[in-house]
């Protein structure tokens, strides 16, 4: 039976459970589409990313002899349905749609339309890229009153042997966490960063995407990323060699334009197929063994993959669709528009945003610590900032964007991703990074007319946020703290924050 098997933008892996039995009679279908381009304001790089890898990868298909179909942008298809009913129609004799099920929920729901709309059978792969399947994930998180990652990534452990020797850890410990706190010292060298120079192919899509999503955040033409499996094995190998040494020590620290540091940015090159999590995984491991790195790098940077970005995954396909509703603290301000332009005078908010509209990409501190913890503390729309997150991200996709947001950084799902809202006050940001430094507003102070808008907006979370938060045992100390202080202070602290909160858009 000859099969239509369909590769989707972020399955772009010569390995993918799809393409294993390929037979010359299938065939395989991309489509660069209206829906996927555009259910978001997609960051233009994010788009030249996507677009380049899927052209590049379906040259690959067709140099080993398989039959492809490729729709590109300006041909005007508005969705997959749409594609696969293009294809359909220009070669009948496909009497089965083969698909590696896909990464979003609501690509999922159209998916599941096709075969009563088609008439074909519609048979849906596991994703096998991912060490956990979504079964293998179910069968861990059964009858667990909590779901913490520290316990899901030792199993992890155990199942792949990464970092084990003789069914214990290597080390004698999980979790090198608190070795990878430090602040990046001035006289610090940084390493080199690669680039990629765009070829004819990236080019033109660099072409299309600027006259077609002329609005979107960002510049096409500054693009620089890797395009194929090769240059991001490449990029990857280049990490491993200059930056993972110091990767565990400085994984949390941030500096003044400098969006790189010690980070892989392999991310996007893993969520859209182009490396294999199982091969970075054992390039770190054979690093530290050939003594190349610290254990506490090379567990940090494992513990990210095989726990972290597991976990996620795990955890949205086994809450959607309700996981996405959920707004434990009610937060409902509107984004403000700085979170598009950078044009704000909060230093580190300034940093972190306008890394991302330079490059797509702004490290995890920064998008937890400095936009996600103002997000929480401003109370800010959960919709609006995960839809955000979501755009603005060249690694972002549903499933690992949405936990990650909406637990982790805005604490939305009640606890379930995290054990307590990760907010902070200025003084995070001023030990972890020299943005303060330069800021035009006083990290030191609370109350004062420059005060860190953070400081007062922290106290303000505990204080609104009372009822529902101070029986957390995580947040004990802090309420202390807060308790503490005097009537005085306490009033001072909240029409501090209101005044904030009302001029948001002008901090």
């Amino acid at each position: 039976m000859a099969k239509l098997i369909l590769v989707l933008g972020d399955q772009l892996s010569p390995a993918l459970s799809s393409l294993r039995d390929v037979q010359p009679q299938d065939r395989v279908l991309m489509a660069e589409v209206a829906s996927e381009a555009s259910y978001t304001p997609h960051h233009k790089q994010k788009i030249v990313l996507i677009f380049s890898a899927m052209r590049h990868f379906a040259a690959v298909l067709q140099q080993q002899g398989i039959q492809v179909s490729y729709i590109d942008y300006q041909q005007k298809v508005s969705s997959l349905t749409e594609a696969v009913a293009i294809e359909l129609r220009r070669h009948p004799q496909l009497q089965q749609i083969c698909i590696t099920e896909c990464g979003e929920y609501r690509l999922e729901q159209e998916i599941q339309s096709w075969q009563s709309q088609f008439q074909r059978p519609v048979v849906q792969l596991e994703d096998d890229r991912f060490i956990a399947s979504k079964a293998m994930f179910r069968h861990w998180a059964q009858d667990r009153k909590q779901y913490r990652m520290e316990y899901f990534y030792r199993e992890m452990r155990r199942y792949t042997g990464l970092l084990m020797q003789d069914g214990l850890p290597v080390g004698g410990q999980w979790n090198f966490d608190a070795s990878n706190r430090k602040a990046l010292s001035a006289k610090q060298q940084l390493p080199p960063v690669l680039r990629f120079e765009p070829d004819e192919i990236t080019q033109q899509v660099i072409a299309l995407v600027q006259q077609q999503f002329a609005t979107n955040m960002g510049n096409a033409e500054q693009f620089s990323y890797a395009v194929t499996g090769k240059q991001a094995r490449q990029a990857f190998l280049h990490f491993v060699e200059h930056q993972l040494p110091l990767f565990g020590d400085y994984q949390d620290a941030m500096q003044l334009d400098e969006p790189h540091l010690f980070h892989s940015i392999c991310s996007m090159y893993l969520n859209c197929g182009l490396l294999d999590v199982r091969w970075v995984c054992q390039k770190v491991e054979l690093a530290y063994k050939e003594g190349k790195v610290p254990l506490n790098a090379a567990e940090g940077f494992i513990r990210q993959l095989i726990g972290w970005r597991e976990f996620v995954r795990g955890l949205y396909w086994l809450l959607m669709p309700e996981y996405k509703e959920r707004n434990f603290l009610q937060a409902q301000t509107p984004l403000p528009g700085y979170y598009w332009t950078a044009q704000t005078k909060m230093r580190c908010m300034q940093q972190a945003i306008s890394h991302t509209i330079e490059h797509a990409y702004s490290h995890h501190i920064q998008r937890l610590m400095v936009t996600g913890n103002f997000a929480l503390l401003a109370g800010l729309s959960v919709e609006q900032v995960c839809n955000w997150y979501l755009a603005v991200y060249a690694d972002a996709y549903e499933w690992v964007e949405l936990p990650n947001t909406l637990g982790m950084a805005l604490f939305a799902d009640e606890g379930v991703l995290a054990s307590k809202p990760y907010a902070a006050s200025g003084k995070y940001i001023q030990r972890m990074s020299n943005y303060c430094k330069s800021c035009a507003y006083d990290v030191a102070e609370t109350t004062s007319p420059n005060a860190c808008p953070f400081n007062a907006l922290y106290w303000n979370f505990l204080e609104r946020n009372q009822a529902l938060l101070s029986g957390n045992a995580r947040m004990q100390l802090s309420y202390q703290n807060w308790y503490r202080k005097s009537d005085e202070e306490r009033a001072q602290i909240s029409d501090k924050a209101r005044q904030l909160l009302i001029h948001l858009e002008q901090l």
